[in-house]
């Protein structure tokens, strides 16, 4: 008896643990907002993206002079003297022309960059999806765990009133057993539901950033499209993935026509001023380079190649990409008409299990029924309420894998009223390799600084 004690407070105290806050009730629109603003792996790779766009900082860069010192002191000393030297010299050396291949290879990196940011948005989602799914099992836990609470006490009634009846002799022990034997497994199910609620509150505060308070289940489903082949124009027009893609296509492209670019000279200037002592004369120099490969092995029809592989991978990728994106539609399509489905049989069979129960308990109370009976009657309605709360959250879950599936599951698209991080400020800021002492530098710093946390 103690032990069972001590198991029931112990799974009481979980279950107070991790519903703290029960006075503010938390929306399906609270989790999301939060679990946008917190999100680990939106600020990581948001850095990743800027670290991205950094590229095209270094691709511009050096389409520059880029000038340069040195300064070199020299002793040297024989037999009969030493003499003492001191050489200072400003270099400068620019890319002048190679017929486009370096202007190629920066369009290319922006291409990836917007692919990059596509990759970003399809992170949001799933992170929101997430979100979605840990607010939705935690309601789920919670409400499971009410109703085992309940199916416990129900049956504690009929045990009573079966040991009642057999004190009068109505009954056998048996029926007293079997209302015992139920009594226990509806025990252990609920220390199941209370240990499934507290995996659910973990989970929920892993993903949104705290614990969960009186989480409520939404009234309403977001607006969906009635007809899949809408769903599916919705996804192919929106759909990060898909777009991404289509970036990294192009992107491909133009690095093959760079590559085939190889073969073409270079012109290069040099120029330079040195002084040695430091109070000798100048010394002026100015030079123009013109360079090109005559044999490399094969190594540049390699790569010319390679590239073009890469290019015809990247195509196929498109296609493949864009019938995953299909029939992940057509997955939750399916899923959420199920679950509509479901819900009304289940509405239903509740209905029905009500009034059989109640008849039947009616019924034993006469005489006319046994405590198995109307044990199997409430198991029958027990099942039929789990069924429905099931259903109720799986056709929430399914309806925000819709959305994610047609690539609309983003704090913008939702509407989630947070400030959203806007992939384009940063870019636009270094996309002309501004110098770290220029106007634009310090808005840079500014920028990051502003990011501290985002």
């Amino acid at each position: 008896m103690f032990g069972r004690k001590f198991a029931e407070l112990s799974c009481a105290a979980i279950l107070i643990l991790a519903t703290p806050n029960l006075a503010a009730a938390e929306s399906l629109r609270d989790s999301l907002r939060n679990a946008y603003q917190n999100s680990g792996l939106l600020v990581q790779n948001r850095a990743l993206l800027r670290a991205a766009d950094e590229k095209v900082a270094d691709a511009v860069a050096a389409l520059r002079p880029v000038i340069g010192w040195s300064s070199r002191f020299a002793h040297s000393y024989n037999d009969v003297a030493s003499s003492d030297s001191l050489t200072a010299s400003l270099n400068a050396k620019w890319l002048l022309y190679d017929f486009g291949r370096s202007d190629l290879q920066t369009e290319a990196l922006k291409k990836t960059i917007l692919a990059t940011r596509q990759s970003l948005v399809s992170i949001e989602q799933n992170v929101l999806l997430r979100a979605v799914t840990a607010h939705m099992n935690y309601r789920r836990s919670v409400e499971f765990v009410s109703l085992r609470s309940a199916n416990v006490e129900l049956i504690e009634q009929e045990l009573r009133a079966a040991q009642d009846r057999f004190d009068v002799g109505e009954v056998t022990r048996t029926d007293v057993a079997l209302a015992e034997a139920r009594l226990a497994s509806a025990r252990a199910s609920l220390a199941g539901a209370q240990g499934d609620l507290a995996k659910a509150a973990a989970e929920y505060h892993a993903v949104v950033g705290r614990k969960p308070g009186d989480l409520a289940t939404p009234s309403s489903l977001p607006e969906l499209p009635t007809e899949v082949s809408a769903a599916i124009s919705n996804a192919r027009a929106h759909h990060p993935e898909l777009t991404r893609v289509q970036h990294e296509v192009a992107a491909a492209e133009l690095a093959l026509k760079a590559s085939q670019l190889t073969y073409r000279p270079r012109f290069e200037a040099d120029a330079g001023v040195s002084n040695v002592d430091l109070d000798g004369p100048l010394t002026r120099s100015l030079s123009l380079t013109v360079s090109g490969p005559v044999y490399s092995g094969g190594a540049i029809a390699s790569a010319s190649r390679s590239a073009m592989a890469q290019r015809d991978a990247k195509r196929a990728g498109l296609h493949l990409v864009g019938l995953e994106v299909e029939q992940a539609v057509r997955n939750a399509f399916v899923v959420l008409e199920v679950a509509r489905a479901t819900g009304e049989a289940t509405d239903r069979q509740i209905e029905a299990a009500s009034v059989a129960f109640r008849g039947v308990r009616e019924e034993a109370s006469l005489g006319a029924r046994t405590t198995l009976d109307v044990l199997n009657a409430e198991q029958e309605l027990l099942d039929a309420r789990v069924s429905r709360i099931s259903t109720r959250i799986d056709e929430q879950v399914a309806s925000y894998s819709l959305l994610a599936a047609m690539g609309k599951l983003t704090a913008t698209e939702l509407d989630l009223g947070v400030k959203t991080y806007d992939p384009a400020e940063y870019y636009n800021l270094v996309k002309s390799a501004p110098r770290a002492k220029s106007k634009q530098g310090a808005a840079l710093d500014r920028v990051l600084q502003g990011l501290d946390g985002n």
